[in-house]
This record gives structure tokens, C-alpha cells and sequence, in this order.
């Protein structure tokens, strides 16, 4: 699974990357976590990079829950999660680097999934709206000035990542990897295409190193999460 990743290089090399600006003020994420508003590109406003919340809550939940932070690209088409928003909204994730957790002597170990290069990439994500119930309003709830009182929440835009079977780097760490796409792929993936049509990212373009627990807390966001730990030491 993919449950944290990493965007912390500058604003402008990111809407630089990804031929997009940001509608917001973009702060560094070095513990990108479940539940937090961050940035995607959608299909629908490829030129802007927008905030949503990660955790995907489809349109027909009861409840906004943010337990589908990842969605198994081989059955996505098929569970009823998911579908719709395969089929017509897809977007892009920027990340620079992603963690996965290694089991080794009954404990985990993060570490930190970088490209050999060092240059950013997208991960391959649906998104979705949903529209909280609305509350009940009697005849008598109006404001002072008589308008009536809207104070229902306003529609939560959410976002899951797609995962795949892992390449022979990231399987050192973890059964499976987030869908990562080339530069070549991701105006297809946004376009529609088949996630099965999209080529697995090499072995060899991607590198891991062991990074401390701290990561292990999402409230730990700051540059010292990132740094590579002596396991020997």
C-alpha cells in the first residue's frame, strides 16, 4: 500500500514539472499523511493544482470516512468505491519520494522510496465529490436579517491513490508500490487509459534508504524526517 509520501521541493519546480499552477499557498510536506488536504492535479483543471483531502469518500457514502486512501488498480474497475470515479474523474498525485515499512525481527523499519534521479513524480489517483446530508430547516430558522440559515458543510473533495504489484526494489519493503507514471503517461492516465496498460516503473530508476520512526507520526512534518539513518549504529 502507499500510506505517506513527500513534496517538498520548491513551489515553482513543482507548477514547473507538472505545467500547472497552484490555487493555493503551497507548504513543503515531508509526512504527507491520510486525512490531510493536499495537492492533486484533476482531469478537469490539468492547468491548476488544487488541494483534496486524501482519503476517498464516494459520492453515495453515508459518512466521510478516510479508510480508501488506496485503491488495488487490478479490482478498481470493479468495486463499487471506486468505479465511477475511474471511469471519469482521474488525477495526478505530486510526490518526490514515498515510505513503505519493512517488517524485520517483529518490528518495522520506514523507508523512504526516492527515483534514482531525484526528480518528482506523479502517482496515478481518482478523486471524488461528496455532499454531506443535508441538515432539516424549519420555518422558523432564519438569521436576523431574514435569510434563511445555511449552515450545512460544504462539499468534500477527496482523492485515493492506485497501487500494483511492487517492482524488485520497492518488494524489498512491501508486497505492493503506488502506481507511479512516467512523464509519458500521465496525460493518458487523466485521459482514461487502462491501468493495466500503464508500464510498470523500472527497478532500476528507484532507490530506498531507512528513515527514522519520527515518520511514523504524521505530525512529524519537518526536513529531519527525511534524513537517512545508520541502522548499524
Amino acid at each position: 500500500m502507499c500510506g505517506r509520501y513527500s513534496l517538498f521541493i520548491q513551489p515553482d519546480e513543482v507548477e514547473e514539472r507538472f505545467g500547472a499552477r497552484f490555487a493555493f499557498d503551497f507548504e513543503p510536506r515531508y509526512n504527507a499523511a491520510p486525512g490531510q488536504q493536499l495537492p492533486v492535479v484533476r482531469d478537469d483543471s490539468r492547468d491548476s493544482i488544487t488541494q483534496s483531502r486524501w482519503g476517498l469518500v464516494p459520492s453515495w457514502a453515508d459518512e466521510a470516512s478516510t479508510n480508501l486512501i488506496n485503491a488495488r488498480s487490478e479490482t478498481v474497475d470493479e468495486k463499487s468505491a471506486f468505479r465511477d470515479a475511474y471511469h471519469n474523474r482521474r488525477c495526478l498525485v505530486p510526490a518526490d519520494g514515498f515510505y513503505e515499512w519493512a517488517t524485520t525481527n517483529g518490528s518495522k523499519q520506514p523507508y523512504r522510496i526516492t527515483r534514482t534521479d531525484g526528480e518528482p513524480f506523479a502517482l496515478a489517483g481518482l478523486w471524488e465529490t461528496w455532499t454531506p446530508p443535508q441538515t432539516q430547516t424549519g420555518l422558523g430558522d432564519f438569521t436576523e436579517e431574514g435569510s434563511v440559515d445555511d449552515s450545512n458543510p460544504e462539499p468534500l473533495v477527496t482523492f485515493t491513490i492506485l497501487t500494483r504489484e511492487p517492482n524488485a526494489t520497492v518488494r524489498e519493503y512491501h508486497d505492493r508500490m503506488a502506481v507511479m507514471l512516467s512523464r509519458e503517461a500521465e496525460s493518458a492516465w487523466l485521459d482514461g487509459a487502462e491501468v493495466d496498460e500503464l508500464e510498470p516503473t523500472p527497478a532500476d530508476a528507484l532507490c530506498g534508504y531507512p528513515v527514522s520512526t519520527a515518520v511514523n507520526n504524521p505530525s512529524n512534518d519537518s526536513p529531519s524526517v527525511v534524513e537517512e539513518i545508520d541502522l548499524a549504529g
